[in-house]
């Protein structure tokens, strides 16, 4: 996937209501979810007990957090476009989000943005609302649907 490459501001306005590069796919590997569940101290066995899963769970493997798809988005919206002039970038937050399908270990993920809405802000800054939708690969349903917000700065 080759990302977008916009000037400045006004060329990315331009964007509103059109759908980004779609992503690359993503293995989500083990030791991705052990490290999430290490960062959050969220090690709930159907993430980390792959003998367990393997027994008890009805995916008979173990599962990635939903919250390690949100906290993807910042990498994947990074990976389909970029704005010469920004200097600095923030997460705002969400407006919105799901999590229809669970995603096994192993899955491979990636993602499809629609920018929704952008806003201006004070400092030089926009508000941009990005319609983000996580695939998992040969799945129907996704694994995460979100309405995210990030502020750029020039």
């Amino acid at each position: 996937m080759k990302p977008l490459v916009f000037k400045d501001f006004s060329e990315f306005k331009t964007m509103i209501g059109k759908e980004l590069p779609t992503g690359n796919w993503y293995t989500i590997t083990q030791q991705m979810i052990n490290d999430f569940a290490n960062a959050t101290l969220d090690k709930q066995w159907i993430h980390v007990d792959e003998e367990r899963a393997a027994k008890e769970s009805p995916f008979k493997k173990t599962v990635a957090h939903g919250f390690m798809s949100v906290a993807m988005i910042s990498k994947l919206l990074e990976e389909a476009f970029s704005i010469k002039s920004v200097k600095m970038g923030l997460n705002y937050g969400l407006n919105k989000v799901r999590f229809p399908n669970a995603v096994p270990v192993n899955s491979e993920l990636r993602m499809h943005t629609v920018v929704k809405e952008i806003e201006d802000l004070a400092n030089n800054g926009i508000k941009v609302t990005f319609l983000c939708t996580i695939e998992i690969k040969g799945q129907d349903k996704p694994a995460c649907v979100a309405e995210f917000l990030a502020a750029l700065y020039e």
